[in-house]
């Protein structure tokens, strides 16, 4: 099985490496100066697809932190001309061993009414903002955190149908504009060849979970985090994921976790479970612990690890009609 590399910054890991004083500046640039490599993406997705721009206004910093207390779900459901929504609570458990998760089941009207956003509104590396701030900026309804693109520089990146970045190195995740997705290898082929196929969305992270309706196997045992600033992601932890029922109907799960009694959090094939229960024939993990978290109606619905919202570099959003 081809190994796959999940990077997540861990700020605990740097700070060992700048306390220690080797390649403090390295450290600096790798891991938190910001490297921007498209100033305005609304324009510059506006000028690849002919169409006019309206850039966001938004802006955040990357350290910020909001200290959001117990959710409140305003509302459960939302329809609009783009998408039917629907989000649900689920407990599994008891005790210590009790798990927390939320499921957003959406129909959408056309595959392109699933939507990826930049921090800032910027595409580059260590750009990060809440998810509340960029889904907000981006007149989103329903956010959740997406792959955390900008902590890696390789990849495949196409957002909203156009290209950011095209170096693929792991197993990735493809929505096309059919309402398909499927699970690729990003080193078999380019972005190019995707844009041919109809690729609208791809995401670069994993591992895939679910496959022609079936837990893939070995998901629990795959090493992932080698770099420096990183650490297993396996065991029980806060996760994200994204499965495709059918065309153009996607449920996307939130788990909680590093809480006992509360939600203790689900390991790879426990998520891969959940998805499968739900009815995902495919399914993908997206960038987890402390920045898993769904944003609906204004509202930070689960209750993220690290006590508020983490800031990230992107998110998968639906725009409210």
């Amino acid at each position: 099985m081809k190994k796959r590399v999940k990077h997540s910054l861990i700020a605990g890991g740097v700070a060992v490496l700048l306390a220690a004083g080797g390649g403090t500046a390295w450290a600096l640039d790798r891991f938190v100066v910001p490297h921007v490599v498209v100033s305005d993406v609304a324009a510059y997705e506006a000028a690849q697809n002919g169409t006019a721009s309206a850039s966001p206004t938004a802006s955040a910093s990357a350290d910020a932190t909001s200290t959001a207390s117990t959710p409140v779900v305003t509302a459960t459901t939302y329809t609009s001309d783009d998408a039917a929504i629907s989000i649900s609570t689920h407990t599994q458990g008891t005790g210590d061993a009790t798990v927390t998760y939320y499921v957003a089941d959406i129909t959408l009207s056309d595959a392109t009414a699933l939507r990826s956003a930049f921090a800032n509104n910027q595409f580059g590396e260590n750009i990060t903002a809440l998810v509340s701030e960029t889904a907000t900026a981006n007149g989103a309804v329903f956010a959740v955190n997406g792959d955390y693109y900008g902590f890696r520089d390789s990849g495949i990146v196409i957002r909203n149908g156009v290209v950011f970045r095209d170096d693929g190195a792991r197993e990735g995740l493809v929505f096309y504009k059919d309402g398909t997705a499927a699970v690729y290898d990003e080193t078999q082929t380019s972005a190019a060849e995707l844009l041919a196929d109809g690729a609208w969305n791809t995401l670069s992270f994993g591992p895939a979970l679910v496959e022609d309706g079936a837990v893939v196997s070995g998901i629990d045992d795959v090493e992932i985090d080698t770099n420096i600033g990183n650490h297993s992601i396996q065991g029980e932890q806060p996760r994200t994921a994204i499965g495709v029922i059918d065309e153009n109907h996607i449920v996307i799960v939130v788990v909680d976790g590093r809480s006992p009694g509360y939600s203790a959090g689900v390991t790879m094939s426990g998520l891969a479970d959940i998805m499968v229960s739900l009815g995902a024939t495919t399914a993908y993990n997206l960038d987890g612990g402390g920045s898993s978290e769904m944003w609906f109606n204004g509202t930070v619905v689960n209750k993220p690890s690290n006590g508020g919202e983490r800031a990230t570099s992107d998110i998968l959003y639906i725009a409210a009609g």
